[in-house]
């Protein structure tokens, strides 16, 4: 599997758990990097059974362009400060996706097409911006 994998981020290759690289071979249409190993190197490996079943005893993997931001991401996700950001965020963002759901009629809609659903997110959005505004006007007050 591609976890039992270890991806090196100078060479840009992966390495196998018999310390043989992986290296780049390709970008596919979709955004998938592949790696590819050596057959001739794989052929007497101890490990092929465990890597592959190839006939041509190649083993490849892909990674997606953008992996190094979603590991970012992830790694992030979990130091201390971050984690006192996030968890205001079902006070901040959710909540007003909830309230659109619930108060402004957002969990279904009569309308079809594009254009008219756009017309209709847009104008339940700028209501709840205008009630924000004046939330914020009467408190100042």
């Amino acid at each position: 599997r591609k976890h039992e994998y270890v991806y090196d981020e100078h060479y840009d290759c992966y390495i196998c758990p018999n310390d043989q690289m992986l290296r780049y071979t390709m970008t596919t249409k979709e955004g998938y990097r592949q790696y590819k190993s050596n057959p001739a190197v794989c052929a007497d490996c101890p490990f092929l059974a465990q890597c592959t079943e190839s006939k041509n005893h190649t083993k490849m993997i892909q990674r997606h362009i953008w992996a190094d931001y979603l590991e970012e991401a992830e790694h992030l996700r979990h130091h201390h400060e971050i984690k006192s950001i996030y968890a205001k965020r079902k006070e901040t963002v959710e909540r007003v996706f909830a309230d659109a759901k619930e108060k402004h009629g957002m969990r279904w809609t009569t309308l079809r097409g594009l254009k008219k659903l756009s017309m209709q997110a847009m104008l339940t959005f700028a209501a709840m911006n205008l009630k924000k505004l004046a939330t914020w006007t009467w408190q100042g007050a």
